[in-house]
Parts: structure tokens; C-alpha cells; sequence
């Protein structure tokens, strides 16, 4: 992908080929960005190229040709599953380097659910599709020996042993090309150490999301906190407990300690309920209330936007050295409501109805502005916008998502009664709010859809209708999926 030094393994590869007695061949065809604009390089190799001008000159092809590729290198999971899915990777003869990281696609990340590809999924279909597959972290690998994962690449595919060279021709290539030799060298080395030592298999990924979280040490947090925690494992379910730790960790970040314990008393309301201690239920309860608790206002954006470790992790992106200036824009354009909603509830309220006010707040929110949050200004702004957190519970919006998790909580409950199957899917349908701007306002309003038909269809609505319902809001945010299943269902 793009930046990640796919030329110059290619050129590499060619000039190991011709510098040891090898006809040499490589093609590239630029792809569209899905990431940061993946390339495919495809190089062909064949020997007799040293046997002076009696050679015979092989006619090379310009492109792969599936069931026809002896290796195959992708800098990235996803990049690997489209290899498998396109026929270059095959059983009877292809070696298949891979990394295990993932950097999502733009279908991925645009999904209003969660579109991101099981990557568990992807490492089963390409161990059965490869010859021999081998994989690991190389961005990790890369970062760690200060270079890109080319030259992890590089190393890897000379640990396979797939081409006929050895330690010392890999290396003199990337001598020969002269530039970033020795952090070249240091991932070269990395990435053929860490084949070698799994004999070639590769190393199982493993990703944040799939680390085992280890509980938190009682006696090295605050007492606010461990008096939470102490009432999560006392007031819900075993099976709920772990999902409102999480929920308690993310409500803290985002507020305070007491919205946090607001959380609980939302939890252990449901579960005294009847029905409401579904452990299901509970369970699913407990992750959408925390994720809708810390909706995304201007104040979390502008939070998020100038924390620390925010700028740290641009740094590391960037590869920016320390004695190297960084900028950072923000495209910012909020709407006139989002203006509102972070006022004061009776001032926002007021600015929300037309007039002279409204007019002239709305005619400086037509356009979008440029923040800079490496600038003193620019930084100011938002650090004193993000403060504002204090003041978040008098705010517009706050009243306005109290009252909507009420309501679906309401409902929550009196589905559980009868129907935990349907409390289920009612609990799941807080997907469809997330995000902020219009993404929020077309989410909110697909949202309520959904709850007018649970409403007006009492007890009888069944579980899959709901559950088709919301898989149609989910395909599409503008709503025209799920007005076809709605007349579909004869629910309009």
C-alpha cells in the first residue's frame, strides 16, 4: 500500500534476480485508495541469464495469472484476502507472506455498523488457500527495527525459502540500493528472524481488541472507583460484569465517576425489573447504554482532539522526528444545532427557534473552518470547548439523550417482560445512533422508525422483524433499504 515501500521490494527482488544469473521482469498497476492506494507489483524470475549471449531470452508476462504465482507478499490482512479471493494464492503451489495487522478500508470504516471483515475469518480462508502461509506483525516488526515493511517483506520471503539465494545476496541487494541501508538491514534481519523461529509458520496474530483485559488492581484506585466496581460485582449478574467494567472505565473517561454510577443505576434498575435479568439481554443492555452514555457532542470531539496521546500517535504515524515541526488541521463544520446543543438547555432552546439570532449564528455555520490544533489558537479553542464537560449535564443535548435512553431503556423493559428475544433486538437497535452531524441526525431518525413500529406493534412484533429491520437500517443510512423492508413487511 501506498508508503509502505512496495516499489523498492519489488526493485529489489529484480536486482537480486539479475544480479545472481536471472532474467528479471516487474509490472505494477496503481489501484484506487481504499487505504492509502494499494499498488500490485508483480515480478517474474528466470534463470540463464548468465549464460552470455547464447541465452535464450524468456518472453515474461505482464501480469499474475491465477493458479499461476508461486508467492505472494501482502503488506496487509485484507490485502492478502483479496489475493485468495482473485485465485494468485493456490494449494498445489503458492507461498503466502502476509502481515496480520489491519488498516481498514473505506467500506469498512463507512459501514453505520460494524463493517470491519473478521480477521480470524480472513487467516482460515488464506491457511487453506496457500501452499504454505506464513504471518505475523510486520508493521509491529517494522516499527520496531525503525524501518518499513518492505523490508520486512523482504526478510520474511527469504526465511520461506522460496527463492534460490542466500542470506548474503538478500543482503548484498539492499546494500546496493544505497539508501536506509542499516534500518533496512535491522527489518530484514527481524522479519527473517521471526519466520526461522516458528519454522517458517508464522506467528498467530494478535490484536488489542483480542488481548485478554486483566482486572484492575483495587488497592491502586481511587475509592470513588473501587466503589463502583465493588457495586457492578455486587449488583449485576456475573454475566453482565465484565461488559459494565468496560462501561464504567468509558463513562469515567468521558465525564466523572458519578456518571459512571448513573450507569449502574440504569443497569441495576433493568435488572430488578421483571425479565430484566436476562443475562442476554443485560449483557447487550450494558454495552449499547455505555456507548450511548458517551455520545459524541463537540465536547467529546474537541476532548479527543487534543489529548495528548492524540498528538503522540499523529507523531508516530507521520514517522516525525523530535527535532521536526508538526502541523495539525482539523476540518471542522458544525451545525447550527450542534451549536445549540452545546449551549445551556434553555439558551440552545431559545437560539433553536427563528429569529434574528438564529439567522446570524446560521449564516457563519455555512461554511466549515480550519482549526489548527498545533497553533497556541487554534489548540485554545478546543482545550476550553472540551472543558465545557464540566458544564455538559445543563447542556441541550444532554436533557435531549437523557430523555431518548429513558425511553429505550422503557422499552427495554417492557419487552423483557414477556419477550427477552425482542428486549434483545430492541437493545441492539441503539447501533443505529451513533456518530455525530449528519451521520448522527440520519442514524437518530432511522432509530426512530424503528421504535414507532415496536410501539405500535406492542408484544406481537417477532425478534427477526425487528432484527431484518434494523440490518436494512444499517445497509443504508439514508433510508431507503429500510423503507423498502418496512413495505415489504407491511409496516408502514
Amino acid at each position: 500500500m501506498g508508503g509502505e515501500g512496495g516499489g523498492v521490494l519489488a526493485d529489489w527482488i529484480v536486482d537480486l534476480g539479475e544480479a545472481n544469473g536471472y532474467f528479471a521482469q516487474t509490472t505494477s498497476v496503481p489501484g484506487v485508495a481504499q487505504r492509502t492506494g494499494a499498488t500490485i507489483y508483480y515480478v517474474e524470475l528466470f534463470p540463464g541469464a548468465d549464460a552470455g549471449p547464447t541465452a535464450r531470452r524468456p518472453v515474461l508476462a505482464l501480469m499474475p495469472m491465477p493458479g499461476d504465482v508461486d508467492v505472494v507478499l501482502a503488506s496487509e490482512l485484507m490485502e492478502a484476502g483479496r489475493a485468495v479471493q482473485r485465485g494468485f494464492v493456490t494449494p498445489e503451489r503458492t507461498t503466502l507472506l502476509a502481515s496480520t495487522h489491519r488498516v481498514y478500508s473505506i467500506a469498512e470504516k463507512s459501514a453505520m455498523g460494524d463493517g470491519r471483515v473478521d480477521s480470524d475469518a480472513l487467516l482460515k480462508h488464506a491457511g487453506k488457500a496457500a501452499k504454505r502461509f506464513v504471518s505475523f506483525d510486520m508493521a509491529q516488526a517494522a516499527e520496531q527495527s525503525g524501518s518499513v515493511i518492505s523490508a520486512v517483506l523482504f526478510g520474511a520471503l527469504y526465511g520461506t525459502g522460496a527463492l534460490p539465494f542466500s542470506r548474503a545476496q538478500f543482503e548484498a541487494t539492499i546494500e546496493r540500493g544505497g539508501v536506509g541501508v542499516k534500518p533496512s538491514l535491522r527489518a530484514f534481519a527481524l522479519g527473517c528472524t521471526r519466520v526461522q523461529a516458528e519454522g517458517g509458520v508464522g506467528v498467530a496474530p494478535t490484536t488489542p481488541d483480542g488481548a485478554p483485559q486483566t482486572a484492575p488492581a483495587l488497592a491502586s484506585l481511587s475509592p470513588q472507583v473501587r466503589a463502583l466496581l465493588t457495586r457492578a460485582r455486587s449488583e449485576l449478574p456475573v454475566g453482565a460484569q465484565d461488559l459494565a467494567i468496560e462501561g464504567i472505565r468509558r463513562l469515567i473517561d468521558y465525564q466523572d465517576p458519578a456518571y459512571a454510577s448513573l450507569y449502574l443505576d440504569r443497569m441495576a434498575s433493568l435488572a430488578a425489573q421483571p425479565g430484566g435479568d436476562d443475562a442476554e439481554v443485560l449483557r447487550e443492555t450494558a454495552r449499547h447504554l455505555a456507548l450511548w452514555m458517551s455520545y459524541e457532542d463537540t465536547i467529546r470531539v474537541a476532548d479527543l482532539k487534543t489529548r495528548g496521546s492524540r498528538f503522540e500517535r499523529v507523531r508516530g504515524e507521520v514517522k516525525a522526528q523530535a527535532d521536526q515541526l508538526l502541523q495539525i488541521n482539523e476540518f471542522m463544520h458544525p451545525r447550527l444545532e450542534e451549536i445549540c446543543e452545546t449551549l445551556p438547555a434553555p439558551v440552545g432552546r431559545w437560539l433553536l427557534r427563528p429569529h434574528w439570532a438564529h439567522r446570524l449564528v446560521a449564516r457563519f455555520t455555512r461554511s466549515g473552518r480550519v482549526v489548527g490544533t498545533s497553533s497556541l489558537g487554534g489548540y485554545l479553542l478546543l482545550y476550553t470547548l472540551a472543558r465545557w464537560r464540566r458544564g455538559r449535564r445543563s447542556t441541550l443535548r444532554y436533557a435531549m439523550e437523557t430523555e431518548r435512553i429513558d425511553d429505550w431503556l422503557i422499552r427495554i423493559a417492557a419487552a423483557a417482560r414477556t419477550n427477552p428475544a425482542l428486549a434483545l433486538e430492541v437493545a441492539q437497535c441503539q447501533r443505529l445512533v451513533k456518530g455525530y452531524g449528519d451521520t448522527h441526525a440520519r442514524g437518530l431518525k432511522n432509530y426512530q422508525t424503528l421504535m414507532s413500529v415496536v410501539e405500535r406493534q406492542k408484544g406481537t412484533l417477532a425478534p427477526a422483524t425487528l432484527r431484518e429491520l434494523r440490518g436494512a437500517a444499517l445497509a443504508d443510512e439514508h433510508g431507503h433499504k429500510l423503507r423498502e423492508c418496512l413495505m415489504r413487511q407491511a409496516l408502514l
